[in-house]
């Protein structure tokens, strides 16, 4: 029986320059999310008879996103390369509405933290569905997976 997930998850930290620890708050409540409940799908590894769950990594590299999926006992089974250029914007977006909502969190007022919450949500709701589409015919995943994603792959763009 199929279970089309992922069960582990890693970052390459090689690949991650500096986080304070907000973002690494944020990346561990991301990473167990994401393996508590997502649904993930290499299409490719699955049509060639690999049906989960699966380990994936995460890194940069040359400026694209690498995504390699390995099964359940580590053999590698594929590696996705996607461009990054699309990203760069909504990514950039998000880190500065993140700060804002970091100092909002020790100054402002509850509907100043609110607003600025919202702005956050909708740039990462847009992000996730930007991610969904270019998955698209590679990999199968749900919206709330697609979220969390791309908050790990905004941690792995963090320059100090």
């Amino acid at each position: 029986m199929p279970d089309l997930r992922i069960s582990h998850i890693e970052l390459d930290d090689a690949t991650i320059l500096w986080r304070n620890s907000d973002i690494e708050q944020e990346r561990q409540v991301a990473m167990f999310d994401l393996i508590e409940d997502n649904t993930f799908k290499p299409i490719r590894s699955f049509e060639a008879g690999h049906h989960g769950p699966y380990r994936l990594r995460l890194s940069v590299r040359d400026g694209r996103l690498v995504m390699e999926v390995s099964g359940a006992a580590g053999e590698e089974l594929e590696s996705l390369i996607l461009g990054m250029a699309r990203f760069r914007r909504p990514i950039r977006d998000y880190f500065a509405v993140c700060e804002s909502y970091y100092q909002a969190i020790r100054k402002a007022t509850p509907l100043e933290i609110e607003t600025i919450d919202m702005a956050r949500r909708g740039i990462h709701n847009q992000a996730a569905e930007l991610l969904l589409e270019r998955l698209e015919g590679k990999i199968d995943t749900d919206f709330p997976t697609a979220r969390r994603l791309f908050t790990l792959i905004c941690v792995l763009h963090i320059r100090a």
